[in-house]
């Protein structure tokens, strides 16, 4: 990639901020580094009650949420629920490194629209595209 073209990339992206919640520091920590690397404003919690605090004081900013599903103390899926009854039209990816049977997405959460599921690991190459497909 041109150094111009990083610049445009980055100049296009700067304004979407991204919230990525995943218990593991490793993958939390890389996500937002490569998220950064491409131009978007990015914040990591490993904690997913910390993040919805965050997400509560800053909700009209961020445009994004890449997900864990399974976390302690709060699950993806009940952090998503909290954060789209606060802001309905947010945008959601889900990430598990587990299988995710078949129905269960519409059984744990009928009513809420998830943009993207994605199964980990992923490249991290594929996940910056993802994201900006996805905004």
């Amino acid at each position: 990639m041109k150094s111009n073209d990083h610049r445009q990339l980055s100049n296009s992206n700067v304004k979407k901020t991204i919230l990525v919640v995943d218990d593991d520091f490793d993958i939390a920590n890389t996500i937002r580094l490569w998220l950064q690397r491409y131009g978007f404003r990015a914040y990591e919690f490993r904690d997913p009650v910390q993040a919805l605090e965050y997400f509560h004081e800053r909700m009209e900013g961020i445009r994004l949420v890449p997900s864990d599903i399974r976390m302690p103390q709060m699950n993806g899926y009940e952090l998503l629920i909290r954060i789209m009854t606060l802001k309905p039209k947010i945008k959601i990816i889900l990430m598990s490194a587990f299988k995710i049977r078949e129905g269960e997405l519409s059984r744990v959460l009928p009513s809420i629209k998830i943009d993207r599921l994605i199964s980990k690991p992923i490249s991290l190459k594929s996940l910056v595209e993802i994201v900006k497909n996805t905004i």
